[in-house]
């Protein structure tokens, strides 16, 4: 890495944000390391030891937490991938004509390549469900790896009635490799803009990234620096304006990461695909001496610290269940602001977290939202509620956020903006994080969830009253720049990042996952409705 040449080189953005102009040679190669532990990468430059020191073990790791199974060969011969159309399960015997409530269903997956031939190693994403069309039900399967072509499917029979095992192959092992070499190769799959303007208005843009390679920079490079979380951002230097002229940021293009070899295995005739040779509906019956539908056993109300079950719920007449804690469900106005009453709710994330801000000032006519003149797609946004004392605020987290156009002064950090609240009894923080960084490596990720780690960590210390809830990533991209496979990862950090803390969590992975709904980054305010009442739940648990 270059280093200034002069103290005059150091400038202020604007008073928690550094900047200094680097400078690169074109022999610089500065490539992503391969998931390993952080201190290995975790340049001291680039993030503090003290942040990282804080991480729990598991994370440290990332060879253990983030392991898949390799796919022997360099999957180029597409016939010998997998098909969504050769590809097999059934029931484990012995297969019976009913099933009780309560127990559990298991099925055997046989993975088969474009010719019919049995795989002989793991490495698949296959996504399994068990669905009630009838009682618009749903619950997510777990899927099991064999690593030898062989894939075991369970599930817990949570309703009764009709249910049907349904199985789709989101990515063959082959498409995961391709993921997985670009995701550890590539230092960015996307770039940004920066908007420079100087005294007299003129105007000059250049790309900008996490990644200072993937600005195209040959030679000096603006570096920007949040003094708080120790966050990094760089710009290709203008050709005539100075790195403190930055005024706007925006997305740019996707880069081209890819080979026409893997285009084909990543193509939409092979992704997101249901499987068509699967098992006949089961039905799922009541003891004859029970007199309920549900198996549902005693939960403790919903508070931060509980321990994620497998799975975290399921849908039962377009209802989450959650099975580790009693949610409640918050079907009226009156009922969601007497819940917040009293509260200041501060959402700060990407756009599916801003849809649960929109949802309750859509849903609560009371709560008004207030013109801050400002960009939508960044916010701030506020809507307030005066007679009971309700703040609902969202706000995007900082680079690199995928926008319009949009002024630098309204990017502010997470971890900043933790920094900056009490906390109480009153508070209500939720993160939404994950959807923006699939198009990073993991280390862009983690040393991201370091510094709001530890800005959490310093939150519920001063004040453990506190309530922090993590919302997980969505389901619904398939692409190599936001593939479902690259999110689950995200989801591995996210939860790895805030073990040990008294936090809660919110697994839209599997809310957006379970019904027989496609797959949306934006899910329909079925899903959303049941994400808030959720959260509801965790602030007024009784």
């Amino acid at each position: 890495m270059g280093k200034a040449q002069t103290t005059d080189d150091f400038l202020f953005l604007h008073p928690q944000m550094l900047f200094f102009k680097m400078f690169w040679t074109d022999s610089t190669v500065n490539q992503p390391p391969a998931p390993r532990p952080v201190a290995k990468f975790a340049s001291k430059s680039t993030a503090s030891p003290s942040l990282l020191d804080s991480l729990p073990e598991e994370f440290t790791n990332l060879t253990d937490l983030l392991y898949w199974p390799p796919t022997p060969g360099d999957g180029g011969n597409f016939l010998a991938s997998t098909s969504p159309q050769t590809s097999t399960y059934h029931l484990r015997d012995p297969v019976q004509v009913t099933y009780d409530l309560g127990s559990s269903l298991e099925a055997v997956l046989v993975a088969r390549d474009h010719q019919g031939r049995p795989k002989t190693h793991g490495g698949d994403l296959f996504r399994a469900k068990l669905l009630g069309p009838d009682l618009n039900a749903g619950v997510p399967g777990e899927v099991q790896d064999l690593e030898n072509g062989t894939y075991l499917l369970s599930f817990p029979l949570l309703w009764a009635g009709r249910a049907q095992v349904k199985v789709w192959l989101i990515h063959s092992s082959e498409a995961v490799g391709v993921l997985r070499r670009i995701w550890r190769e590539k230092g960015a799959t996307v770039n940004f803009r920066g908007y420079f303007r100087g005294p007299t208005g003129a105007e000059e843009t250049v790309v900008c990234n996490v990644d200072p390679q993937s600005t195209g920079a040959k030679a000096a490079t603006c570096q920007y620096r949040d003094v708080i979380s120790g966050e990094l951002w760089f710009c290709a230097q203008p050709p005539t304006l100075p790195c403190n002229s930055l005024v706007g940021h925006s997305s740019g293009s996707m880069l081209k990461v890819t080979t026409p070899q893997d285009e084909t295995l990543l193509a939409g005739k092979v992704t997101d695909k249901l499987l068509p040779h699967g098992t006949s509906p089961i039905e799922i019956t009541v003891a004859a001496t029970g007199n309920v539908s549900l198996a549902l056993s005693p939960r403790p109300p919903c508070h931060p610290g509980l321990p994620a079950p497998r799975p975290s719920g399921f849908y039962y007449r377009d209802v989450w269940h959650s099975l580790a804690c009693s949610g409640r469900s918050f079907s009226t106005e009156d009922s969601i602001r007497g819940c917040l009453a009293g509260h200041i709710v501060h959402m700060m994330g990407d756009s599916t977290l801003r849809q649960w801000w929109e949802y309750l000032r859509d849903t609560v006519p009371s709560l008004k939202p207030v013109d801050l003149h400002v960009t939508y797609q960044v916010g701030p946004l506020m809507a307030v509620d005066t007679t009971r004392g309700i703040v609902l605020h969202w706000r995007a987290h900082s680079w690199p956020l995928r926008s319009l156009r949009t002024p630098v002064a309204s990017l502010h950090s997470v971890a900043r903006e933790l920094g900056g609240l009490a906390g109480g009894p009153h508070t209500v923080v939720v993160l939404g994080l994950g959807a923006h960084f699939t198009t990073f490596p993991p280390s862009i990720f983690m040393r991201r969830l370091a510094g709001i780690r530890a800005a959490v960590t310093a939150l519920l210390a001063r004040e453990p009253r506190t309530l922090v809830v993590i919302k997980l990533a969505n389901t619904g991209y398939k692409s190599v720049y936001g593939s479902d496979w690259l999110t689950l990862q995200v989801n591995r950090l996210l939860r790895a990042a805030f073990a040990g803390l008294r936090v809660a969590f919110v697994d839209a992975w599997e809310m957006t996952s379970s019904l027989a709904l496609p797959d949306s980054i934006h899910p329909g305010r079925l899903i959303v409705r049941n994400e808030v009442d959720l959260l509801l739940s965790f602030i007024c648990p009784s």
